[in-house]
């Protein structure tokens, strides 16, 4: 009879039980901040892996995008359905220094714009900032009923709309071309970007959507990268640097 093992017995593995590591404790926390341009500068706090040899927690940092309801940037619940978006441009301490990326409504309140028995006109369009940002820009609008009209619908003719279209696309160009990102997203906050109605009664015509596609190209280590976003974070050294 030929000697083997036994495969009944069990045996222990070698080495024992492994040691459990809390993947947590090789995590360091950093506050995210918002740039000027919104009222509160404290949007929250994010984890990154921190610096081991060759694999700098700044580098892990840099590019991630952070989606904040505009409620909590203004300090108003009346934005509660808007959805703003924003990158990380630098790190500076344990301070995450953001910029605008986009903008977006909350999905129900799109749903609830949208009604029986009218036209919906959409229009998007491509503009570049005073300052490099390219932008892709989004505009909803709902045609409603005239003054006294009796009938049940409100369609427009596709004609109208066609020409309705092009009006947004106008404007949206005239309001994104002659300013900067700041001063844009100062429009985008308080809805100051207005759309004609002259055509056709218009109503809950809104800026829908707003995505920054590319930003500047500039040269690395660039001070007014930095001062111009986020010009009370900036310490004295960091400029230095940066110059």
């Amino acid at each position: 009879m030929a000697v083997g093992k036994n495969k009944r017995i069990s045996k222990g593995k070698k080495g024992g039980k492994k040691k459990i590591v809390d993947p947590f404790s090789k995590k360091d926390w950093y506050d995210v901040k918002a740039p000027t341009m919104f009222t509160s500068r404290n949007v929250g706090k994010t984890l990154v892996t921190r610096t081991q040899g060759t694999k700098i927690a700044s580098d892990g940092l840099k590019g991630r995008c952070f989606e904040v309801s505009l409620a909590d940037l203004q300090q108003n619940e009346v934005d509660a359905y808007r959805k703003v978006r924003l990158r990380c441009e630098e790190v500076q301490g344990k301070n995450v220094l953001t910029n605008f990326w986009g903008m977006d409504f909350t999905t129900d309140k799109l749903r609830s714009l949208v009604r029986k028995w009218q036209s919906l006109i959409e229009a998007h369009v491509d503009v570049k900032t005073t300052d490099g940002y390219m932008l892709r820009m989004f505009c909803i609008g709902f045609t409603k009923k005239r003054p006294g009209q009796a009938k049940r619908t409100c369609y427009a003719q596709s004609s109208q709309i066609r020409q309705i279209r092009k009006k947004m696309v106008e404007i949206m160009m005239r309001e994104a071309s002659s300013c900067d990102l700041k001063e844009l997203v100062g429009k985008f906050i308080p809805e100051a970007i207005g759309m004609p109605s002259r055509l056709w009664p218009l109503a809950n015509v809104v800026e829908c959507c707003s995505a920054c596609m590319s930003p500047p190209v500039r040269i690395p280590f660039q001070s007014h990268a930095v001062s111009s976003a986020w010009s009370n974070l900036a310490t004295r050294s960091s400029v230095k640097l940066l110059q």
